[in-house]
């Protein structure tokens, strides 16, 4: 067992129980950048050890009903498929030399797509209809969602990022009536599988480490609970912006960014997002004549898992 791992395990397992985010957006880059893991030893290891954690997630959610499994099913034809076949791919046609710059990169993508999606979460949670509601089973778009299961399950596979972030605002996107516990709910189951079809090919095809994988779910699992207990009086709006920022600087480094470069594009974000959490929510009420709402996005029990 290795206690910095521990320790990483830990410090992401707390800002996900927190959030409901950021699982392997965070902790992938921080077995490969600060920890000095092999890529593919960092995305194989951190897939198994997510494979344990997720059904935890999911139960709960099943067990309140806010599962659309309708969607789950459309996702998990797309996703399963395609992070195993990315596996195979990232692992067996792919030159060995250049596979640790190939995974640095999908990285480094899939993090600034990450921390994009973070904030559209915030936008479009502040703009769902007050009448969300569960869809009805002619409601569903099987192209539409099977398409967001084939993308999601291709970047998991390379990067093991996204079952959680990337994902949920793609359904946001096409299901934008969804009620807030459905959507997490769906997420969460469709990433179970998703998840342990990656993390079975990459300890067929992959370099899992146990030592590792055991490190991190030391840390993470006790985390995981602690976040999500006080997770319902921690300043989300404030804890978003600032992983937001954390993902941009991953991505950005594993791309081989200047430094300059990074700080400055780091001080936009910063001045940005100030700004739109400072001016946002007087600006719409201005525009709306209604006081600005909270993002609904997740709950309480949701962010548990």
């Amino acid at each position: 067992m290795d206690p910095r791992i521990t320790l990483a395990g830990a410090l992401v397992g707390f800002i996900v129980g927190l959030t409901g985010m950021g699982g392997g957006a965070l902790l992938t880059p921080i077995l490969v950048l600060f920890l000095g893991i092999d890529p593919l030893t960092a995305v194989s290891s951190d897939l198994v050890a997510a494979m344990v954690m997720k059904p935890v997630g999911g139960a709960v959610h099943m067990r309140r009903g806010t599962v659309n499994y309708r969607l789950v099913g459309w996702l998990m034809l797309g996703s399963i498929p395609a992070a195993f076949g990315a596996v195979i791919v990232l692992t067996r046609v792919a030159d060995p030399a250049s596979t640790s710059n190939i995974i640095k990169t999908a990285i480094g993508v899939a993090l600034l797509l990450a921390s994009f999606a973070l904030v559209a979460k915030s936008v479009l949670g502040a703009r769902r209809p007050s009448d969300s509601a569960p869809l009805a089973a002619g409601d569903v778009k099987p192209l539409a969602t099977l398409a967001v299961g084939v993308f999601g399950g291709t970047v998991v596979g390379l990067t093991s990022v996204g079952s959680g972030s990337l994902m949920i605002v793609l359904l946001l996107l096409i299901y934008p009536r969804l009620s807030g516990k459905q959507l997490v709910g769906t997420d969460l189951v469709q990433a179970v599988p998703l998840v342990a079809s990656a993390a079975i090919a990459h300890l067929i095809f992959g370099d899992v480490k146990l030592s590792i994988t055991g490190s991190l779910l030391l840390g993470s699992l006790p985390a995981v609970y602690l976040g999500a207990k006080i997770s319902s009086r921690a300043p989300d709006n404030l804890i978003r912006p600032v992983l937001a920022v954390v993902l941009v600087a991953s991505g950005l480094k594993l791309l081989k960014v200047p430094n300059e470069a990074v700080a400055i594009t780091l001080l936009v974000l910063a001045v940005a997002l100030f700004t739109v959490l400072r001016f946002g929510g007087k600006a719409r009420e201005a525009l709306t004549g209604t006081p600005a709402e909270a993002d609904p996005l997740p709950e309480p029990e949701s962010q548990a898992s």
